[in-house]
């Protein structure tokens, strides 16, 4: 399978529009939410739609960053740990929180995330928003509310997000072959 273009930078943008907007249907003028992208590629996501939902409310969307490193469930079986920043200057007691990642495919990382987030406190709603939701991949009961896009992929195909925020020239994302490429 060669490389195929799910999203390119004008479709993006459609994309994360129509999810900033049913974020605003769902939370109004987001007094009490906040958001968290998870680390790596889940916090430039993350500011992407903060950035999209101030331009809209005309207000400051509290923004934090979250790191699983250390939750996850193969975190002693891993060699080396890839340890990331983790920024949350905001308290989530009583918050509706949108955690957002870039792709949605076993569940672990979101898993690994609630627990990481419990540790800053306990939030009234979490609710998740990802772009690409990998659909027949779960292993565990675990489901965005907010989806950019659901791909039909097997095993040996792997989604990868390039953003501009990232160092890349434009927007894209791919569905590849890990095989081939």
């Amino acid at each position: 399978m060669q490389k195929r273009e799910l999203l390119d930078s004008k479709l993006l943008q459609i994309v994360i529009d129509r999810l900033c907007r049913q974020l605003i249907e769902n939370f109004g003028s987001f007094n009490d939410t906040v958001i968290i992208g998870l680390q790596p590629r889940g916090v430039f996501l993350a500011q992407r739609i903060a950035t999209n939902l101030e331009t809209i409310l005309g207000k400051k969307i509290p923004i934090g960053k979250l790191d699983i490193s250390f939750y996850r469930d193969d975190y002693k079986r891993r060699e080396i740990a890839n340890v990331f920043e983790m920024d949350i200057p905001f308290i989530i007691e009583n918050k509706n929180v949108i955690l957002v990642d870039d792709v949605l495919y076993t569940g672990r990382t979101v898993r690994s995330a609630l627990d990481a987030m419990v540790d800053f406190g306990r939030p009234t709603k979490v609710e998740l928003l990802v772009l690409i939701d990998r659909k027949y991949t779960r292993e565990l009961p675990i489901t965005a509310q907010y989806v950019g896009k659901k791909v039909n992929s097997i095993q040996s195909e792997r989604v990868l997000v390039e953003l501009k925020e990232q160092g890349h020239e434009s927007d894209h994302v791919w569905l590849f072959d890990k095989n081939v490429v």
